[in-house]
């Protein structure tokens, strides 16, 4: 029979030896600082967050820049195009107020996208629209269309597309009653109607040369008969700047220039039909909508 050893007990803490004292003291890593706080869950899932997009941006990021060039290439057209069209509708509102400039500019912008829309349709390099007050808006041709057909058709996407606008604002009007809508409908109205003159640089004058040259006499014989009976800056520079073109019609032209003209019966047909359609249903709406004087503030 074994003797019997009795557990052996201290006095206190301090008397027990080192590895017993170890086990009887909490250990410094388990120990908790009163002063700290818990970390918030919504850390770890910003954290988590955060690390998931910085694993998308590695693995995707050679991909954005198929995305961010062709936007940051567009930024310079954006704002000569929106810093031009702010200052037309600031000076157009001292006259006419915020309400009227804005939508007779927006129905402009219109106009221009139809031919840009036209133009980019054919294959043609062509700017963004560039704004001048008083003046109209234009985009610049990159490159010249190769024959009087492809000109025909980026002249006519103007008018095609801005009296669409100007119809749209009618429809408004019969809809709302508001006669600010009125307005801008005529107003659209009267200036797609005078782009169809073929005369100069306005549409008309690149339209007919799918047609007949020889229309340019009548489109000058006809603002010669507007400048007369109604002076105006503008209508007199048109008038000015559209002799040239006037001129080359009787200058004899070369086998290159013969062969810019040359278009297919079927593609006379077809701008004809579109130009002189164009311009019946512009006077017809012209007619049935009475003039409005625009609205001030």
């Amino acid at each position: 029979m074994s003797a019997f050893k009795p557990k052996p007990t201290f006095a206190s803490d301090d008397e027990a030896p080192p590895v017993i004292r170890h086990r009887l003291e909490t250990p410094p890593m388990l120990a908790q600082d009163p002063s700290s706080k818990p970390v918030g869950p919504w850390i770890k899932k910003v954290l988590m967050g955060t690390g998931a997009f910085l694993l998308l941006l590695l693995k995707f990021g050679g991909k954005l820049k198929y995305i961010l060039l062709p936007a940051i290439k567009w930024i310079p057209a954006m704002l000569k195009t929106g810093g031009s069209m702010f200052l037309m509708i600031w000076v157009y509102a001292v006259s006419w107020g915020w309400p009227y400039s804005a939508g007779f500019v927006l129905l402009i912008l219109v106009h221009e996208c139809g031919h840009l829309i036209a133009a980019r349709r054919l294959g043609l390099n062509v700017g963004a629209p560039v704004f001048i007050p008083f003046m109209g808006a234009f985009i610049a041709l990159k490159e010249a269309p190769k024959n009087a057909w492809i000109e025909a058709q980026v002249g006519i996407g103007g008018p095609l597309l801005g009296t669409v606008g100007a119809g749209i604002c009618e429809g408004l009007y019969w809809i709302t009653g508001n006669l600010l809508f009125r307005a801008l409908a005529y107003s659209g109205f009267v200036l797609n109607l005078f782009n169809l003159m073929p005369v100069g640089f306005l549409d008309g004058g690149r339209i007919v040369t799918a047609l007949s040259p020889w229309l340019w006499v009548a489109g000058f014989c006809a603002l010669a008969a507007l400048v007369f009976s109604h002076p105006n800056f503008l209508l007199i520079l048109i008038l000015v700047f559209s002799i040239p073109r006037l001129i080359s019609l009787f200058r004899r032209r070369s086998a290159e220039e013969q062969r810019f003209y040359e278009v297919t019966p079927s593609q006379r047909w077809v701008i004809g039909l579109l130009y002189f359609g164009l311009i019946a249903c512009l006077t017809l709406a012209l007619w049935a909508c009475p003039a409005i004087r625009p609205p001030v503030r």
